[in-house]
Parts: C-alpha cells; structure tokens; sequence
C-alpha cells in the first residue's frame, strides 16, 4: 500500500480556484472585453481629441488612463477574486481544510486522513489525476478535486504515488 503525506495550505486552493477560472471561458471572455473593450473606446475618443480638436494634453492623459485600465484593472481583479475565495469559508471550515493529509491506496478506496477527519473514496468516485505545475490533482465525480502540492510532500514518493492512482482508476473506476 503507498502512502503520501502533504500540506494543504491557503495558496493551493487559490492555485485551484485560478486553474478554474483560467478553464471557464465566460469568465475569460468578460476579463478579455474589461481589458480590451473600455480601454479601446478610451483611446479612440483620445484619439479622436486628437485629431480633431488638436487637444493633446487631454488626449494624452486619456489614452494613459485607457492604457493604465487594461494593465492594472485585471490584476485588481485578481487579486479581489483571491479574497473572496479565502472570505467564502469560516474559520472552522478552514481549520479543518488546512493542515496536513495522509493519502493512502487501498484496494478498493483511496483513504484520506485530513483535519476534517478520516474518508474513504471508492476508486468509481474518481475521474482522473492530471498533473498541472507544481500540482497533483485528483479529480472526483462531484466536481471536488485533491489538490496535492508537490513541495509539501513529507513523507512518500509522488511519482510512483500517482503511477499507481493511475493504474487503480484504470482498473476499478
């Protein structure tokens, strides 16, 4: 039976929530027009002060804003998204999402001992592994995933950990 031992801390969920976020296009498609469509319209009337009204101070302080709006305004928003995320669990949920977890292959569950307490996950339940950065992720059926960060594994060997995921999915899911 192989056995790992990681941390799960508050940096790998947001990891997970942005892998999520860099999946979904509607969400892609409203950060592209917040950076592309309002600055544009910005440089154009600057342009257009410009041109027609030979205002260029005018014009240069917005064609800057319009340019400073589509490098710092998706960062903003960005950077919101991380809070919300952290704001959306009480402190009792993450105390028990947060701290160290002991992953275990069994026959017929893969066994995960973690701060909320011991579970059991039928090898049926489970989709997939994909490795993504410095991340494992094994994905469930409902839509949750174990996010296993690669640097804070204490105790057992990933690589053959997750060769062996791979080869249970195969077999029993």
């Amino acid at each position: 039976m192989l056995e790992i031992e990681y941390e799960f801390r508050e940096k790998d969920l947001i990891h997970y929530n942005e892998l999520q976020i860099e999946s979904s296009e509607d969400l892609q498609k409203k950060l592209k027009r917040n950076r592309l469509f309002f600055p544009g319209v910005l440089s154009i009337f600057g342009l257009f002060l410009w041109s027609y009204y030979s205002d260029y101070r005018t014009a240069l302080y917005i064609i800057t804003i319009s340019i400073c709006w589509a490098i710092v305004i998706p960062q903003i928003i960005i950077l919101s998204f991380r809070k919300q995320i952290l704001d959306n669990y009480t402190d009792r949920e993450k105390q028990a999402m947060f701290g160290k977890y002991t992953l275990r292959i069994d026959p017929k569950a893969l066994a995960e001992n973690s701060p909320s307490g011991k579970n059991k996950m039928p090898w049926k339940t489970i989709l997939r592994i994909e490795h993504i950065r410095d991340y494992i992720h094994i994905v469930l059926d409902n839509g949750a995933a174990l996010v296993i960060p690669i640097e804070t594994v204490s105790a057992g060997d990933i690589k053959e950990f997750s060769k062996q995921v791979k080869k249970m999915i195969e077999l029993y899911g």
